[in-house]
């Protein structure tokens, strides 16, 4: 599902999909970049990821490296090249109760980064 960055009214939650989609038991795949980033590494993780975490804290949110996505799936394609690609999972991941949402993105984006084949 993609988050609509432009809110229609000031009180419209562009995570609402997400958060009702947890609230049904639904499992989410997110990019917590909030884009598809077309050079190797990791560009900043947006706040969403927080604040889903913070909604939903019963929720384990598992870190997984996707190695050779953009050649895989560049950037603006809608269907997969036949090529091959590795996944890596991560230990979940939960909100502590005292984290701040910097420490918390701080976390996740350093448990994502373990997981990559080669340091970014």
């Amino acid at each position: 599902m993609l988050v609509d960055r432009k809110r229609s009214t000031p009180e419209s939650n562009p995570l609402q999909p997400m958060l009702e989609a947890l609230e049904n038991g639904d499992s989410l795949i997110l990019f917590p970049e909030g884009t598809r980033n077309p050079e190797d590494g990791l560009l900043p993780f947006k706040s969403g990821l927080y604040h889903l975490a913070k909604s939903y804290p019963q929720v384990d949110l598992v870190p997984v490296w996707i190695a050779n996505l953009n050649r895989v799936m560049p950037k603006g394609r809608m269907l997969p090249l036949p090529l091959l690609c590795t996944t890596s999972f991560g230990a979940p991941l939960r909100l502590d109760s005292e984290e701040s949402k910097e420490q918390f993105l701080t976390r996740s984006r350093d448990a994502l980064l373990a997981l990559a084949p080669e340091p970014l």
